[in-house]
């Protein structure tokens, strides 16, 4: 990153259509840190097969609901992330967001599932198995190239959107604001 660029830091990536790596095709990205050394986000649009109760159940008894971990990334599959809009966690950094933390140590997701099992009502989170990473200077090369396109992020745009629509829903964000791609429901024989 260069002097004169900004940070990403609570921005959403979305994926141009035309990006085909699997990883990260029609995924939107919340980038959690960008400077210097890098950058380091979450996919937030990827729901896993596991259970939260089922990943975290060696650890903490909790009860079986439909919450899914999500993917995160293919870097560091087994490390566990966790979004949540608890304000008042030790250990809590500034937000990613306005209103929403993240947190990676035992010691968050414990307070989080205290949280959770006491008054959880008010507490929104969501757990992520790895995340992506790139490089110094990969993300900015990768925008360069228009493989991403930054859609400034909001904690509603995670918790509680749909994420099986937030991809066309940022498309269309992008596509209204700059009109550089065509909208996600196009005939495809335009483009």
């Amino acid at each position: 990153m260069s002097t004169g660029e900004q940070s990403l830091k609570g921005q959403f990536l979305v994926a141009d259509k035309r990006l085909r790596d699997p990883n990260f095709f029609r995924s939107v990205v919340l980038i959690i840190e960008h400077g210097d050394d890098g950058a380091m986000g979450l996919v937030v649009n990827r729901p896993s097969a596991v259970s939260v109760s089922r990943a975290l159940s060696e650890h903490f008894a909790l009860p079986d609901k439909d919450e899914m971990v999500y993917v995160g990334g293919p870097v560091e599959p087994a490390a566990l992330f966790v979004l949540h809009t608890s304000d008042d966690l030790e250990g809590n950094d500034v937000p990613v967001v306005p209103g929403l933390f993240i947190g990676s140590s035992p010691d968050i997701f414990q307070q989080v599932v205290e949280q959770l099992l006491g008054d959880g009502d008010s507490l929104e989170y969501r757990i992520f198995s790895g995340c992506a990473g790139w490089s110094p200077g990969q993300l900015e090369s990768e925008l360069d190239r228009g493989d991403w396109h930054p859609v400034p992020a909001t904690r509603n745009g995670i918790l509680p959107a749909d994420p099986y629509q937030l991809w066309d829903e940022l498309v269309a964000v992008v596509h209204e604001a700059h009109r550089t791609l065509p909208p996600p429901d196009s005939d495809p024989r335009w483009n």
